[in-house]
């Protein structure tokens, strides 16, 4: 690509006009009004251009909604994992605990009926009925060992039934955990087929040029947007290079070019927009938080003209989208339902900050 200004605008405006690409989702919009029913207009009759900018934002805020939605179903469904896998281990933890139990037992009854044999009289009596005090006196120093080595037992016992009920209690409470992580899952992906049929619903209302319009629509409020950004001069700031781990995340992630956006998804076959960065940085050897979310917040915060290609692009005031920048001011995400993942303009979206996973 073209290092001048010139060039590098047609080569981005090219980028975005060449496929269709996320517009705003996340936008705070006004209620656009009624929208189109049984009775929307006909194709020979189409609907004014604001008529149809209202059915844009208004399926910007559908799919941005669906989006929260995926990213606290990915939230609560990589949660589910790990307390599945903390429970395992608790109750593996508690079979070999109550086994070790019960062999203590066991050596505390033997040494109990040992007791019990020697008549359980004081050290005092047995040294007066002795008829060899001296061999009782050699015995002493064992007995005494035997007399340690029993409370020794006693201790180990009741630290190991001790640890037994508090691996239950933890048990119980990652269950507790589980099971609550299960009912926001289930929650979430409600929120997500709602939301998504509502924008289906809305967008089978549409007549054929209808609908082609309402591409174009989207295709030019992303070229402005991503337009906007490029005049302010921030190409001219951008020169970081890729790292090696980098290059071979953004292998990976142009890799999957075509690929369907399905919600929850972390490929090989389909992804979501954090499902195709994580799984890309992980295929570079470095795993990263599944949510854009989570993304945001534990990966290092790096200043947009500092950026290199395998960065992640975090938009919207929620953090509810990542792309990863591949460089000359473009990105590839995974956009929406009904799309595919796909290259785009860096500055289409609003812009939340810049994380780089391998800083």
């Amino acid at each position: 690509m073209g290092t001048g200004k010139r060039g590098l605008l047609a080569t981005a405006v090219t980028v975005v006009c060449a496929v269709t690409v996320l517009a705003a989702p996340g936008t705070a919009f006004a209620d656009p009004g009624p929208t189109p029913s049984a009775s929307a207009p006909s194709a020979s009759a189409p609907a004014a251009n604001h008529d149809l900018e209202a059915v844009r934002e208004k399926l910007d805020r559908l799919y941005h909604d669906a989006a929260v939605a995926t990213d606290a179903y990915n939230a609560a469904e990589e949660q589910t994992q790990k307390q599945s896998a903390a429970i395992v281990d608790l109750a593996k933890k508690i079979v070999q605990g109550q086994k070790r139990l019960n062999e203590l037992k066991e050596r505390a009854g033997a040494a109990a009926a040992a007791q019990y044999r020697t008549g359980g009289m004081p050290d005092e009596a047995q040294l007066l009925l002795s008829d060899d005090p001296q061999e009782f006196l050699d015995g002493a120093g064992t007995l005494l060992q035997g007399q340690r080595a029993t409370k020794g037992l006693i201790a180990e016992l009741t630290r190991t039934q001790q640890d037994l009920r508090q691996y239950a209690a933890d048990a119980s409470a990652q269950w507790n955990k589980l099971e609550a992580n299960r009912k926001a899952k289930d929650t979430a992906r409600k929120k997500i087929k709602e939301q998504i049929s509502e924008a289906e619903k809305l967008q089978d209302q549409l007549e054929k040029a209808e609908k082609e319009r309402l591409a174009e629509l989207e295709r030019e409020a992303a070229l402005k947007a991503q337009t906007a950004w490029l005049d302010s001069g921030i190409l001219d700031e951008i020169r970081g290079n890729a790292s090696e781990q980098g290059k071979k995340a953004v292998a990976f992630a142009t890799g999957q070019i075509g690929k369907p956006y399905e919600w929850g998804a972390e490929g090989p076959k389909s992804y979501d927009c954090s499902g195709l960065t994580s799984q890309a940085w992980l295929d570079a050897g470095r795993p990263i938080p599944r949510t854009s979310q989570e993304q945001w917040k534990q990966l290092k915060h790096v200043d947009i003209k500092d950026m290199r290609p395998g960065d992640l692009i975090v938009y919207f005031g929620d953090a509810s989208h990542v792309a990863m920048y591949i460089g000359d001011g473009a990105i590839v995400h995974a956009p929406r339902p009904g799309r595919t993942v796909t290259i785009a303009g860096a500055g289409s979206m609003p812009i939340l900050g810049v994380v780089r996973p391998d800083a």
